[in-house]
Formats: C-alpha cells, structure tokens, sequence
C-alpha cells in the first residue's frame, strides 16, 4: 500500500520511516512523503494511494474527504490528537476510516508549558539576548516565584494531569476545570468551576479539545473574570482563545502575560521558515510587540518520545484498517470501511 503523507518535514519523514521499517503494518508499505498541507489543490497527490496521513493542520473538510474517496483513498491517519479539522459526518457518510494519535508523551507538552512560563516569567530569554550583547543588568527582568501560585488548568486529560503533577511538585496550589474530571486529579488539586478558577488563578493554562463548546473559550468576558495581572498559557488549539480579545487584555493592562505555542491562523505561519517573508498577518504581528507575550511555533510536543509514539501508534492504526478490526484510536463518529484492494498496488507518485 501506498500512504500519501502530507505536511511532512524532514523530521516526520524519518521517524516513520524508522516506524516503518520495524513495525509488521510497515511490510509492503510505501511512504510518499509531501512537504504540501493537504488541500483540495493537493489532493490529487493521493491517486494511487490506500491511505492519507494528515497534521494538525491539513483541511479534511467535505469537498477533499470525498475528492479523497473519489481517489480510492480508504483511511486517514492522523498524526496528531485533535481532529477538529476534520469533516466527522463527511467521513462517515463515505465510510472512511479516520484514526488519531489519543495521546503521545503528555508529559512533553506539559513540560513545554512550565518552559514558556518559567522563560516567561523569569524573562530568560531577554536575559539570554542581553548577556549575548554584554548587557548584565538586572533592570526590568524581576520576576515572580511560582512555588505558592495558583495555575488553574483548563482541561483534564492526559496532558493537563501531566501539568498538574508538575505544578504540584513545585509547590504550586492547583485547581482545575472539566466537565469530566479525572479521579486521578484529587491528590494533586482541587476541582473549580470555570468561573472561580478564573477568578482565583495566577496562571491559568489550557489543556482542553477545540470543539464547538470550546471555540473561543477565553473571550472578552472570561478576560474580565481573571485574575488582574495574571499570565495566559495556551499549548492546545490556537482558536481556544479570541486573539483579538487577548491583545485588548493585554493594552488595558489587565492580562499581565501571554505565552502560546498555537495561534487561531496558524496554518499560514508554523511549521516553515518565513524568516525572509513579509508576515501580512496584522493580529500575530500586534501580538508580536508585546514584551510580556511569548510565542513558539507549535512545538509542545516535539520531543523524541512523542515522535517515536506518534509514528508507531500511526502504523498500528494502519494495522486495523488493513486487517478491518476494531480500533482503539479510530475517531468513534467514523465507522471502518475495508480496504479497496486496487489501491494497494504500487504507483509511482511526484515526491515533494
């Protein structure tokens, strides 16, 4: 079989490859590898292909789902945890099978947030860039210490229990919001509405999905409920967060500090050096003359560990749709559809 990959960097080429080599789902398997998002212009680089591999950021809306079915393309495999890129009812009415990454070293993505708080806060990376220049001073780099804060965590999966358990072992006081919370929560913290934890959070950072419950979860009226002076973390999903909102916090003085590692319209910046570009983006580049905001470019889970996951449960989703059983990753609204066995003779496609 043939597996169009598409948003793939060097990086996730030579991880699944190494995945491919060693896994049994990895016997007879082609990886054509596409440095293109998939888009309804690109789409035609999965003829000849059984399956798709997709990122965060690729667009599986209807009209590519069905030009994907037209092709013969019979599975998507994300590489990632998130599928809200993705059409739900579309892929089932095509009967595709659509399977996601539930989880892959949490703990880097967790981790990834105490970086940016504790770079944030103790402003290292100002200190960095003036140590660099010969500039020792001190002036304008105080900062606060975190054992004795309050972090209100959004969200209780895997990656927010992570975080708990950091904040935890700083001597950090933790509450945390979900509708869902874990068992596993209640020797670290304590539960709070959303409302209170707003209210009573030095830091709050956000672990939860974006759905439509969701969408623009911080907005205006939720930047008023917190705390004033407090710092906003966001290593989940870009659109979690009113972007426009945030920067009007942030003049008025009222939010005190912005770290992010997503952005609502990233799909036109992360992933690919723009450094020679003319960024035309006017809300990242506002955001951008902040002081006291700090960005990464989606690199939370971008570790070693989580890769290797990524790729082997990757393929071990592939081994269910080739053998059509059960799939412990395969998103619940999308039923399995067995593989067409004329798309898995190989042909030769451009590489990108």
């Amino acid at each position: 079989m043939k597996i169009a990959v598409f948003s793939a960097q060097p990086y996730d080429s030579r991880f699944l490859e190494e995945a491919r080599a060693r896994h049994p789902a990895g016997a007879g398997v082609e990886l054509v590898c596409h440095t293109e998002s998939l888009t309804l212009q690109s789409v035609a680089l999965g003829q000849g292909c059984g399956a798709v591999c997709a990122f965060v950021n690729d667009v599986l809306d209807a009209p590519v789902l069905e030009a994907l079915a037209a092709l013969g393309v019979g599975a998507i495999l994300m590489r990632c945890a998130g599928y809200n890129n993705v059409d739900v009812a579309a892929a089932k009415r095509l009967g595709l099978f659509v399977a996601r990454i539930p989880s892959y070293s949490p703990e880097s993505v967790a981790e990834h947030t105490l970086a940016l708080i504790l770079t944030l806060n103790r402003q290292t990376h100002r200190a960095y860039a003036r140590v660099r220049e010969g500039n020792f001073s001190l002036d304008g780099l105080l900062g606060s210490t975190l054992h004795g804060k309050t972090v209100g965590l959004v969200g209780l999966g895997k990656i927010g229990l992570a975080a708990a358990r950091i904040f935890n072992g700083f001597g950090c006081r933790v509450l945390a919001f979900d509708p869902q919370p874990s068992p596993q929560f209640a020797a670290l913290g304590a539960i709070a509405t959303l409302p209170d934890l707003l209210a009573e959070a030095d830091i709050v950072s956000l672990h939860c999905p974006l759905n439509a419950a969701t969408h623009h979860l911080i907005d205006a009226a939720a930047l008023a409920r917190m705390k004033p002076g407090a710092m906003l973390v966001n290593t989940s999903r870009g659109a979690l967060i009113d972007t426009s909102a945030v920067i009007e916090a942030l003049i008025a003085r009222r939010l005190g500090a912005l770290a992010i590692d997503v952005y609502e319209q990233e799909n036109e910046l992360f992933f690919q050096d723009r450094s020679a570009e003319i960024i035309t983006d006017d809300v990242f580049q506002r955001l951008m003359t902040f002081p006291n905001v700090l960005v990464t470019g989606h690199q939370g889970f971008f570790t070693r560990e989580a890769m290797r996951e990524i790729a082997e449960t990757t393929f071990d989703n592939l081994a269910c749709f080739v053998a059509g059983s059960p799939c412990a990753n395969q998103v619940p609204e999308t039923v399995a559809k067995p593989p067409d066995v004329q798309c898995m003779a190989p042909t030769q496609l451009p590489t990108s």
